[in-house]
């Protein structure tokens, strides 16, 4: 069995992606690099082909597929275009995901179909200019009105799709997470709240240039100033947002291991091929030892990734917790993997690996964020070590 494509329908999946991605993506991706751009019109065309809803329940507009078929889309979006692929993760992982397995009838009747055709983007806005890893240390509060209504006061910062354009309009719906008070014992309770564009008192604070990588997603500083929502804009119950976030954080960083895959497989197959093409001293420069051994453990490292990403993909269950130790530890090999087997390509490709026309150095670039977008490598360690004092059954399972 081929763990990466378990079934018909997921090599079908697979296929048709990959055809997207060298008819549509890869013509733009260097154009979209440099201008520092996200290209709106081609991300609508991901929503004609079912894929800005891929794992939304298809009774809800969805297209109702699995972790496996997320993980295919991310890995092949992102053999060419990482900047891209991480504005589709933001929108179908973090806000149409979430919002399909934690909303309401209501919620979901009203926004699913307008995100899973385009019309719509969606983005989720946890991380502030203060707090990242430490999320109960989120200094956005939420308090509730006497008409029920909200005001959300805060920023929120390096929101991926935060803004949709050059101009600074805001994403069109936001999954926000904020403080809303504290429990009985003391600890702070965090709540989640849909806030739309043209809702009073949210904006975009800033468009964040001069990003190293991951150029062609837009990434915006998010301003909320007594910014008002109505009582239907909650998610679920008060406080308890911590459930939901940590089971779509799951996904999150599988897809975010599936994108490194993707940089992966590129940056291996640019530097065999090169490693073919380019002569020195009378031979293929791949007849020598320092070069097989760039390519030998790229190789290998490859197939480890693609193993555990697929493996862990299979068992997982959209929309149920009790993933973290394989979702913390695949992103955490997967990412770092990614990075070294790009950082081998451009020294296999010498001055050629370090321009931009020949796609490796923007690889490169785009694999850094990896180990630092939806958790840190230091806080997938942290979680790895504590769940194995939990369950040291684990690995002898």
């Amino acid at each position: 069995m081929d763990i990466a494509n378990p079934s018909e329908e997921h090599l079908m999946l697979r296929e048709m992606v990959r055809g997207f991605v060298t008819e549509e993506v890869e013509p733009q991706a260097l154009e979209f690099d440099k201008k520092e751009e996200f290209n709106r019109e081609l991300f609508n065309k991901l929503g004609d082909l079912g894929l800005l809803g891929i794992t939304a329940p298809v009774e809800h507009g969805g297209s109702g597929m699995d972790a496996i078929s997320a993980a295919i889309v991310h890995e092949e979006l992102s053999y060419s275009d990482p900047g891209f692929a991480l504005a589709y993760l933001a929108h179908s992982m973090l806000f149409v995901n979430n919002l399909s397995f934690n909303a309401n009838e209501e919620q979901i009747a009203r926004i699913v179909p307008l995100v899973s055709s385009g019309e719509w983007v969606g983005a989720m806005a946890l991380s502030e200019p203060d707090v990242g890893t430490d999320v109960l240390g989120l200094s956005t509060t939420a308090e509730q009105r006497e008409d029920g209504s909200w005001v959300i006061n805060g920023r929120k910062m390096w929101i991926t799709n935060g803004c949709v354009d050059e101009i600074g309009t805001p994403a069109d719906v936001v999954w926000v997470y904020a403080r809303t008070g504290y429990d009985e014992k003391g600890r702070v309770e965090i709540s989640t709240f849909l806030v739309e564009a043209g809702m009073p008192g949210y904006s975009v604070g800033q468009k964040i240039e001069g990003k190293t990588g991951m150029r062609a997603s837009n990434t915006a500083e998010l301003v909320f100033d007594d910014c008002i929502v109505p009582e239907t804009a909650l998610v679920g119950e008060v406080g308890h947002s911590l459930i939901h976030m940590m089971r779509n954080l799951e996904l999150e960083r599988l897809t975010l291991a599936a994108m490194s895959l993707g940089i992966a497989r590129r940056s291996l197959d640019m530097m065999n091929n090169y490693a073919t093409e380019r002569e020195a001293f009378g031979k293929s420069i791949r007849d020598f030892g320092q070069m097989q051994k760039y390519i030998g453990e790229s190789w290998a490292k490859y197939r480890a990734m693609r193993a555990y990403i697929y493996d862990t993909a299979a068992n997982m269950s959209l929309g149920k917790a009790g993933h973290r130790l394989d979702s913390d530890g695949v992103k955490l090999f997967a990412t770092t993997a990614a990075k070294e087997i790009a950082d081998a390509a451009m020294q296999v490709m010498g001055g050629y690996g370090y321009v931009a026309e020949y796609v490796v150095e923007r690889l490169w670039r785009d694999a850094k964020l990896l180990e630092i977008g939806g958790g840190t490598l230091e806080s997938h360690q942290k979680n790895i070590t504590k769940d194995l004092s939990k369950d040291p059954d684990a690995i002898n399972r």
